[in-house]
């Protein structure tokens, strides 16, 4: 966190996301894999075995995200069983994120405007 903070304070931007899904989602996911050949590479029985520690995972990730979550750099938790809905969501967020830093592209002087004219004037040649 002090290392967030450190970049923080000189001007760097840190977006946080946790895409929390649900139990019930997720067993609807390793079906998909189990029933659909091109998704079985992503199957692994240890899937299984560890879904018996839900609980104990769920404990554990809010115990993280509510340790390294600061002010100036907060986990976002977003509901992820609706993909779409969760790259709309993380998209927003990101979206606000570069608005907030009020970026533009630097103004032209009349000087540089000159000078950008007789350059202009020897590529005509």
């Amino acid at each position: 966190m002090d290392l967030e903070e450190h970049l923080h304070r000189n001007g760097t931007r840190i977006i946080k996301f946790f895409l929390h899904l649900s139990k019930a989602e997720q067993r609807k996911r390793f079906l998909e894999r189990i029933d659909e050949p091109d998704k079985n590479w992503k199957f692994s029985l240890a899937d299984i075995h560890e879904r018996k520690y839900w609980p104990h995972y769920m404990k554990a990730y809010e115990d993280c995200l509510n340790a390294t979550s600061t002010r100036h750099v907060p986990w976002y938790v977003v509901p992820a069983d609706d993909k779409d809905n969760a790259r709309l969501i993380v998209s927003r967020i990101v979206l606000d994120a570069l608005n907030d830093l009020k970026m533009s592209y630097p103004k032209t002087t009349a000087k540089r405007r000159r000078e950008l004219k007789s350059i202009r004037k020897l590529l005509a040649k």
